[in-house]
């Protein structure tokens, strides 16, 4: 004699088993798709972070030695003292812990003395394109704006 089974406990059939498999997928997907848009988020408020540490820094530059590393000077000023003309008198440095760090696209920072606005610098991150200008996360990321 034949056991009858129901329908139940046949198991799984290929095409559900293909459903399953396609809403995990989505699922996935989604999910990666927001960290992805999150890790973008976070390396802004990472170029923001650096920028005002390396503001920061400047200053306690400017306190020890009455003027901001020129233009030729660069960051690095910040990192070893600088032999380029105005060579700084009472470095007290280094005013940051390492070298000075890459934007979080891998892109250096810009420097420029004097800055816009009537400011005595001025840094800035390209985002995330590395080009000048952009929008949203391409948008760039300075010390002059917030």
């Amino acid at each position: 004699m034949k056991n009858k089974r129901n329908k139940w406990e046949e198991g799984w059939t290929f095409v559900e088993t293909l459903i399953v498999i396609a809403i995990v997928l989505i699922l996935t997907s989604s999910v990666g798709f927001m960290a992805f848009k999150y890790i973008d988020k976070a390396k802004v408020v990472t170029a923001k972070t650096q920028i005002e540490n390396l503001n920061l820094a400047l200053n306690s530059y400017f306190f020890d030695n009455k003027q901001f590393p020129s233009q030729d000077q660069g960051l690095e000023a910040l990192w070893k003292k600088t032999n380029i003309s105005p060579v700084p008198e009472d470095w007290s440095g280094p005013y940051v812990e390492k070298d000075i760090p890459l934007d979080p696209w891998g892109n250096e920072f810009e420097y420029t003395v004097p800055g816009p606005h009537g400011l005595p610098f001025g840094i800035r991150s390209f985002g995330s394109d590395g080009l000048e200008g952009g929008e949203d996360l391409e948008k760039d990321i300075t010390s002059w704006e917030n």
